[in-house]
């Protein structure tokens, strides 16, 4: 792909906005970065292509600089369907997200990850299991380091290890992994989308280009992705927590159970660090990538047993008074509590609410009836989560965080648990799901163990 020359506008600074700019400055393309964001707003950004002669339009998007560019490349952030984008599309101006970008100069074999839960788990969990057998690993895309960090360091690496959003999908052309994984499929992220359809359908993307060649993992337990099994061209390889199969990776007796092509390996459970249904499910989906791509048995389960998860998903933080407290941050949306919640018994105190994402809060009603004993909702969505949820069980308002944490304090008894699972995005009141987290650990570590009545 030739770039020298070339008049290239970037659509979104941000971190992975200064790496595409970056790297297409060096390869003597002429770029131009736009962003709806003033100055001011996007300084740390700036600061950092301050050595590379780009031309900036901030606080607006010029529709010439859409029209007249030979190639547009959209940062993940960016909806693909601003007027702009759109024009330039009717134009047949080409428009590539930073992953497409970055895929058509790379030669190493990629394992790409989606779902709407556990992505983040799992590609760290596949990273770390090809480092342990031998492998120059990549991990990044949509955490981490942006895809095109790897093209620009000219680094040799084996295996390449993506997390992929919705958002990157959009924007992919001729991307085609030797391994797409799909976790899960539920509503998220609707207040981007105008229906869950569009959701569904920017996540089969990552099958799009794949071949005979190719293998796509799916988590046949969801039936939204046991649907598409027989629409794709890649070899399907199956997981499930609940069915015994004849190929694929399953959970059996205690054990993972790996069948393909006249292998099986076995892995014993209860040798993980990480706990919870939901791990099982991140745990067969990275077992059954790197197992097909080279990695032996033996090293890829010392790499998985000494795993112990990562912050803010289902991470204990204290006992206090015989309660056991969690962080869940990242459980940004209710598919992500389902699983949370289904990893304890009756007795659990649930904090949940923040930014509502336009999601149904219904899919929790069963939990919540059998085992939230206690509901304590913050954020803007409290009142829609009540609304949803408050008659299910004793259910309480707290105006913050720390009046949540506090509330749920006294409101536990002995034996129980404190599981802070939001099933909604952060913004309204901190700046993204680590800060929301580190929050609640500080309140929760400040705690006395004095008992409350």
């Amino acid at each position: 792909m030739e770039l020298k020359n070339k008049k290239i506008l970037v659509v979104g600074l941000a971190r992975s906005g200064v790496a595409v700019a970056r790297f297409l400055a060096t390869q003597g393309a002429r770029v131009t970065i736009t962003d709806m964001k003033d100055e001011a707003a996007l300084a740390p950004f700036l600061e950092r292509l301050a050595d590379l002669d780009i031309d900036y339009e901030l606080g607006r998007h010029e529709r010439d600089s859409f029209l007249m560019a030979d190639l547009i490349v959209v940062s993940p952030g960016v909806p693909m369907d601003i007027k702009p984008l759109l024009l330039a599309k009717a134009q047949r101006r080409p428009v590539l997200s930073e992953i497409e970008l970055a895929a058509r100069f790379l030669t190493a074999p990629i394992v790409a990850i989606t779902g709407t839960n556990g992505k983040t788990t799992t590609t760290t969990l596949t990273g770390r299991i090809f480092a342990a057998c031998g492998f120059e690993t990549f991990v990044g895309g949509n955490i981490g380091n942006p895809l095109i960090e790897l093209v620009t360091s000219k680094a040799a690496v084996g295996r390449v290890v993506v997390e992929l959003s919705s958002f990157q999908l959009e924007g992919i052309v001729d991307f085609r992994p030797r391994v797409a994984v799909l976790l899960n499929i539920t509503e998220d992220h609707l207040d981007r989308y105008a229906t869950f359809q569009e959701y569904i359908d920017a996540k089969l993307r990552i099958f799009e280009n794949q071949t005979a060649e190719d293998y796509a993992v799916l988590n046949i337990d969801d039936p939204l992705v046991a649907s598409c099994a027989a629409n794709l061209k890649a070899r399907v390889v199956p997981m499930s927590r609940l069915q015994e199969l004849a190929q694929g990776i399953f959970c059996r007796d205690g054990a993972l159970v790996f069948r393909w092509e006249g292998r099986e390996e076995r892995f014993a459970t209860d040798s993980f660090l990480l706990k919870g249904v939901h791990n099982i499910d991140n745990i067969m989906a990275a077992l059954a990538s790197t197992l097909l791509m080279g990695c032996s048995a033996a090293q890829a389960l010392a790499a998985a047993e000494s795993f112990a998860g990562l912050p803010h998903r289902m991470e204990f933080v204290r006992e206090v008074n015989d309660v056991a407290w969690y962080e869940d941050s990242k459980g940004t949306n209710v598919g992500s509590v389902v699983k949370s919640l289904e990893s304890f018994g009756p007795g659990i105190t649930l904090i949940a609410g923040g930014k509502d994402k336009g999601g149904a809060y219904a899919p929790l009603a069963g939990l919540v009836r059998e085992r939230v004993s206690h509901l304590v909702l913050i954020g803007e969505a409290k009142e829609r989560i009540r609304g949803a949820l408050g008659s299910l069980t004793d259910t309480h308002l707290a105006d913050t965080l720390e009046d949540a944490v506090v509330l749920a304090h006294r409101l536990t008894a002995p034996g129980g648990v404190v599981l802070f699972s939001p099933a909604c995005s952060s913004f309204d009141m901190f700046k993204n799901y680590e800060e929301r987290g580190e929050r609640f650990k500080a309140l929760v570590r400040s705690l006395d163990d004095e008992a409350h009545p």
